[in-house]
Order: structure tokens, then C-alpha cells, then sequence
């Protein structure tokens, strides 16, 4: 019995020891899991665009979601992400608008009703963000073509918005700047 105890002690200790002296987990990391929360978050819509950025475990948070509980959430569940030590939250709340929300389903109802885009309607997660603030409207995320990106602009701006901003990115820029992070 008593080498049992002596080697649980000395296991613990090697244990101990290597989880004291164990790296960090790198921000790659911690960005990773933290998108995943985001994206795996059930209220997180195609209306909604947050952006995370990681330095040395602390986590910033940045974008604009439809509802005022979101924000906290998305917060709390980015604080459960191993190796974040501090939350930043920027997260702003979009404003109620019935003229918002009509233009934000009449310009998703057209986008990912289109046939060039039935393969992102499919997805669990679609990755072109429709972001409507006072009826100016930001496109977010990611696609495959440059022409894509261009067919979702002009899709936007037939229904009325006072301005259409198209931030998407092409597969390929999403590479490049992940290439030049890494």
C-alpha cells in the first residue's frame, strides 16, 4: 500500500509539475475555438457579424448583433474558451427598425434565393452576413469568386438602401491573410 501511495504522489507531482510549466495555448488557438463558439452559438443568424482578435489570451470582440442578449452570451460563452484570460467586448446592438428588418429578409430572401448562391443557402452556418443599420447595409464573409462577391452587391442594392457596403472576401483573400498570420 505504501508504494501505491508513493507512486500516486510522484505521478501526481509529474503532473503537477507539467501542467505548471506547460505552454500557453497559442492566440491561433484560442481565435479557432473562439469562432466556433460564435458560429455554434444558436442565436447567431445571417443577420448578425462578429469578428474576435486574440493577443496573448485576451479576447476582442467586435461587431453588431440584432438583439441585446447576444452580445452577452457571445461574451460568456468566448470566456469559456481555454486559455482566454480577459473578454473585451465591443459588440454593439443594432437598433429596432421595422424598415431594418424588411430590407434585411427582402435582401437575404434574394441573395441565397439566387441560384448562384442555393449552395450557401444549404450550409448550416451561411457565410454571406447581412448587416442593416438605419437602412445602410454591410455584406460580411466569405465566398468563393470575386464574381460572387460582385453578384451579392448588386443583388443589395436593388432594394432601396441608403448605402451598400461590400466587405465579403473571396476564399482566396481569406487564405492569403491566414498564410501571412501564420
Amino acid at each position: 500500500m505504501r508504494k501505491s501511495v508513493v507512486s500516486a504522489i510522484a505521478v501526481l507531482g509529474l503532473f503537477v509539475s507539467a501542467t505548471a510549466f506547460a505552454q500557453p495555448r497559442k492566440d491561433l488557438q484560442i481565435f479557432n475555438d473562439v469562432s466556433r463558439q460564435v458560429q455554434r452559438y444558436v442565436y447567431f443568424t445571417i443577420f448578425d457579424d462578429v469578428s474576435a482578435s486574440v493577443d496573448q489570451g485576451v479576447v476582442t470582440l467586435t461587431g453588431k448583433v440584432t438583439m441585446p442578449f447576444k452580445v452577452k452570451e457571445i461574451a460568456k460563452r468566448a470566456e469559456k474558451v481555454e486559455g482566454v484570460t480577459t473578454v473585451v467586448n465591443k459588440i454593439e446592438v443594432l437598433p429596432v427598425s421595422i424598415y431594418d428588418d424588411q430590407l434585411r429578409y427582402e435582401i437575404a430572401r434574394a441573395i441565397y434565393g439566387n441560384p448562384s448562391f442555393w449552395q450557401y443557402a444549404a450550409m448550416a452556418n451561411p457565410p454571406i452576413h447581412i448587416i442593416v443599420d438605419r437602412g445602410r447595409v454591410t455584406l460580411t464573409g466569405v465566398v468563393n469568386s470575386n464574381v460572387e462577391r460582385m453578384l451579392a452587391r448588386s443583388i443589395a442594392t436593388s432594394f432601396g438602401a441608403f448605402e451598400v457596403t461590400n466587405d465579403l472576401k473571396t476564399d482566396a483573400e481569406m487564405r492569403s491573410a491566414l498564410e501571412k498570420v501564420l
